[in-house]
């Protein structure tokens, strides 16, 4: 062979080497990226849940072999893999893959150890090529619960309590309980005002006591349902009260002017009962416009009119 057609052959078989290996390296670089996000490595004890995600995009065309992800279950004699989700999203120019592992250490050292989550091996199908991604393994360290050498005590075993966590301030809420506190008491002895349930106030109970009274009077027992409320309005005043020292009795009680149009019927119609001509005729609705005084009368004395 010619010197200028070895140079033409070593050329198109260098051309041919070149075409063999960039198709090789499509098939390598078929993930535009690969990321197995772990957390801290460190300070685990018996019972702790590790969680790892790997976040994967592939090109247009490549799918996850799902069957390559690692089993749910008991991995090892200290490890359990507690949970597996894969979230997927695909594109135009390929997919996104989200991939959420739990895993549960068992593992109860007697001092600090460096343990190891096993590795595994990721497969992809792509125009029916399988293409393999490793997952590393990944190392942690786990400490014991309790020290080694276990001391005594008189009273037997010795452990160290946990750290007593900080007292929150409470005085804000102390204030306010003491306010709300104060705020009750004064709406309850309101309330006992106005019900004359406090010693030493008996005028706020006469027409209370009145309005009893006048429940199961009917009309032939006028003179006492008359005599009850001419009862009240004496206890109220400390004297008797007459029609013409009504303008008296407003001066020490001026809440009473609202209904003056009641009371002077009232006491007009008292004195016609007993010294007129009014005991000849009586009607029910006379009882039940003293009834209704009595109320209003009540309703005055408990302040809500």
């Amino acid at each position: 062979m010619q010197a200028p057609q070895r140079i033409r052959f070593r050329l198109a078989s260098l051309i041919i080497t070149m075409l063999l290996v960039a198709c090789s390296g499509t098939s390598n670089h078929a993930l535009r990226d690969f990321q197995l996000q772990t957390p801290r490595p460190f300070g685990y004890v018996i019972g702790d849940t590790i969680r790892h995600r790997i976040l994967i995009e592939t090109r247009s065309g490549m799918e996850l072999q799902r069957s390559s992800l690692p089993a749910q279950g008991r991995l090892n004699r200290w490890l359990q893999l507690n949970d597996v989700s894969v979230t997927e999203q695909g594109g135009s120019d390929g997919n996104h893959y989200q991939i959420d592992l739990l895993y549960q250490q068992f593992y109860a050292p007697l001092e600090v150890k460096e343990l190891s989550i096993p590795g595994f091996m990721l497969r992809f199908q792509q125009h029916g090529q399988t293409l393999e991604q490793p997952v590393a393994a990944w190392a942690f360290t786990v400490a014991p619960l309790r020290e080694l050498v276990v001391r005594q005590d008189p009273h037997g075993e010795y452990m160290r309590p946990d750290q007593a966590p900080r007292m929150l301030d409470d005085s804000a809420i102390v204030r306010r309980l003491c306010v709300a506190l104060a705020v009750a008491l004064s709406i309850a002895l309101r309330l006992v005002w106005l019900y004359g349930y406090l010693p030493g106030l008996p005028q706020r109970s006469v027409f209370k006591r009145a309005q009893r009274k006048l429940q199961n009077l009917g009309l032939q027992q006028l003179p006492e349902a008359l005599a009850a409320v001419h009862t009240a309005f004496n206890g109220l005043h400390g004297k008797p009260v007459f029609l013409h020292k009504l303008a008296e009795f407003y001066q020490s009680h001026p809440e009473y002017r609202s209904i003056a149009d009641e009371l002077a019927w009232f006491f007009d119609y008292s004195n016609r009962y007993f010294f007129g001509e009014a005991s000849a005729t009586l009607q029910t609705a006379d009882l039940e416009k003293i009834k209704t005084l009595c109320l209003h009368c009540r309703e005055i004395e408990r302040g809500s009119r």
